[in-house]
């Protein structure tokens, strides 16, 4: 007798994929990870097919575990979409949007969209995650994905906000502001990404025209960066759109050339009809140009 998959067995397999680990899974799913294991066993009999290959790294899902883990996303969204219904009165929307981004585009934009957001749709709750990759939302454990960066990963969908520009700053209780081309390189301290930040532009652009720059101070996100110029402790490249506004930074330079990158809002495909929070968030969050 051929096996029937249940709505139970479809949400072990999703927390699997998601996580890569039975405890984990475990904890997601509210069971211990033996029962994971035991589940993930039952279901793999009862297919007579592997789902997930085991290795010291965790469990990594074959191409069968990944196309129920997408049917399972499906009944996931269907199910929160059936509870907010049950909840809301007609005209407000309901759930629960996931959002994945770096601290400095969180603080800066991202935030500040939500606050107008939660006034219009008060019933909407966010699971916020700060870091430097995508692979929360390729994995699918967050519905957007808001990320500076010239080559967005070609399986998401995606829309281009605008361009990020940068420039040299200081803190303004040094003094007047003076144009860093006038002032001594192996001087000036700079403070600066640490190799976890290889690629970032504002990396590349100061390796190419001040190759003999060490940075003072190695950090290791953009905001940090931002309050130690404020505090006096060197100098440093930062958006526009996030120093602009602070009473107690100086801008030495124009825009770098060179050194912008792009904004994206990134989703994974949404393929249920109708309207989700998801959907909405990011439609409020990358406003129409």
């Amino acid at each position: 007798m051929q096996y029937k998959l249940s709505a139970a067995d479809l949400e072990v397999i999703l927390a699997l994929v998601r996580t890569g680990t039975l405890a984990q899974a475990g904890e997601r799913l509210g069971i211990d990870a033996s029962t994971v294991f035991r589940s993930v066993q039952r279901i793999e009999r009862g297919l007579e097919q592997r789902l997930f290959e085991r290795s010291r790294a965790g469990y990594q899902p074959g191409e069968l575990a990944m196309a129920l883990a997408e049917n399972a996303e499906q009944m996931e969204v269907q199910l929160e979409s059936a509870r907010s219904t049950a909840q809301l009165t007609p005209g407000q929307l309901g759930g629960t949007v996931r959002i994945t981004t770096t601290d400095t585009i969180l603080h800066g934009m991202v935030a500040p969209a939500l606050k107008q957001i939660q006034t219009m749709h008060p019933l909407l709750a966010y699971e916020l995650h700060t870091g430097n990759e995508i692979a929360d939302l390729t994995r699918r454990d967050a519905d957007i994905a808001v990320r500076a960066t010239k080559q967005p990963p070609e399986h998401l969908v995606g829309k281009h906000i605008g361009s990020i520009h940068v420039a040299l700053f200081a803190a303004r209780q040094l003094g007047p502001a003076e144009r860093y081309e006038q002032l001594e390189a192996a001087t000036a301290r700079w403070i600066a990404p640490d190799e976890g930040l290889p690629e970032h532009p504002s990396v590349v652009w100061r390796k190419k025209n001040y190759p003999q720059v060490k940075p003072h101070y190695s950090v290791n996100s953009i905001l940090t960066v931002m309050e130690l110029v404020a505090l006096g402790l060197g100098v440093g490249i930062l958006p526009l759109f996030l120093a602009r506004h602070r009473s107690d930074l100086t801008q030495l330079t124009g825009v770098l050339e060179g050194a912008e990158t792009e904004l994206w809002l990134l989703m994974h495909q949404v393929k249920s009809r109708g309207t989700c929070a998801a959907s909405l968030t990011c439609s409020s969050i990358c406003p129409r140009r």
